[in-house]
């Protein structure tokens, strides 16, 4: 009887434990399309909140999305992309709109929560320089917001924010600012992966 509930211990929590790996598999997923890898990450919500409970209220926010690679080592950046997001909420529709403020500058509505979230992550395409086809590499995607105290509306400290964009430079620069200045969102993250690899998944799923 002991070993007999061994055995089932031991098969539940391998069940366990690879559910918990598909589900970590799954958190921020890869797709190769036109020389550029493509992010998704269905898991990570950040239109929740009281970032959700401004937008129900009229206010306009704006989120700072940033992908990042890291080849050989989960240390070592070997490439990056910042870009800055406003979105608002029609009441009476109950949809969000979304501004993608940096060039090529665009402007969509009419979504749910879970399709803004997802819009925003598809116009970020990062072309994975610097990293061969049989390279291990990491990825990860954070979300930053402006703190709700409205001391700093603008964390770039010009002049507040509008939908005609902002300097690159300065939004990189906003992602190694200390945490004390920026409310965090969960980060999402894939990895260890290979060109190689991400490219034979893509043509698959074609």
């Amino acid at each position: 009887m002991l070993v007999r509930t061994i055995k089932a211990w031991w098969l539940v929590a391998a069940f366990v434990s690879g559910f918990g790996l598909a589900m970590w598999a799954e958190d921020l997923a890869l797709r190769w399309r036109n020389n550029f890898l493509e992010f998704s990450a269905p898991h990570m919500h950040f239109l929740t909140g009281k970032q959700l409970e401004r937008l129900h209220n009229g206010a306009q926010v704006p989120f700072d999305l940033k992908v990042s690679l890291y080849s050989g080592t989960r240390d070592h950046l070997c490439c990056q992309l910042a870009e800055r997001f406003l979105v608002s909420y029609s009441v009476w529709e109950e949809q969000f709109r979304v501004i993608k403020t940096q060039s090529p500058r665009q402007v969509v509505d009419h979504l749910d929560a879970a399709d803004a979230e997802a819009w925003c992550l598809k116009q970020m395409p990062l072309a994975p320089s610097g990293i061969s086809e049989t390279e291990k590499f990491w990825a990860r995607v954070e979300v930053r917001v402006p703190p709700l105290d409205g001391k700093t509306s603008n964390p770039f400290g010009r002049e507040s924010i509008s939908e005609s964009g902002i300097n690159l430079t300065g939004l990189i620069d906003l992602f190694s600012r200390p945490p004390a200045s920026m409310q965090f969102h969960p980060m999402s993250e894939a990895g260890p992966s290979t060109l190689e690899e991400i490219k034979r998944g893509s043509r698959r799923g074609s």
